[in-house]
């Protein structure tokens, strides 16, 4: 499976333009630009769409870790916290902070648990993401 994504940007760093589509035209044509990126201005930016990409996964995942437990997931609510910080090699993603809140009947806290360290760990974007510094605060309702 292979699935695609365009940027496509137009002038210089600080005063250029860009776009960016899927494939599957879920998104087409969002605007970003240095200031949405690194200033305080409303828009998308490539570190949100990490985060909605790890968020997206990492549900998924512990949703297939609950089903191996035996155990039916009613909702996951899961926000990806992406950290964007200057190095001295460059702008840099160097943390990604999951917070999970999942209503899960039956679910004992240390099965619940097991599952979550399951999904951190076995979550394609996790696994891409590896680089970066991930944590997770994890509960039940």
């Amino acid at each position: 499976m292979q699935r695609k994504a365009t940027a496509v940007w137009n002038g210089g760093l600080k005063d250029g333009k860009g776009t960016i589509s899927g494939e599957s035209r879920a998104f087409h044509d969002l605007a970003y630009d240095f200031r949405k990126r690194f200033e305080s201005d409303p828009g998308t930016n490539p570190e949100e769409l990490i985060a909605a990409a790890h968020a997206g996964c990492f549900s998924m995942a512990l949703s297939a870790e609950l089903g191996k437990a035996g155990l039916a997931p009613e909702s996951i609510r899961t926000t990806a916290a992406v950290t964007l910080e200057m190095l001295p090699t460059g702008p840099t993603v160097t943390a990604i902070h999951l917070e999970v809140t999942a209503r899960v009947p039956g679910a004992a806290a240390a099965a619940f648990e097991q599952a979550a360290a399951a999904a951190k760990q076995g979550c394609p974007i996790s696994r891409l993401l590896q680089a970066a510094k991930i944590t997770m605060a994890a509960k039940l309702e």
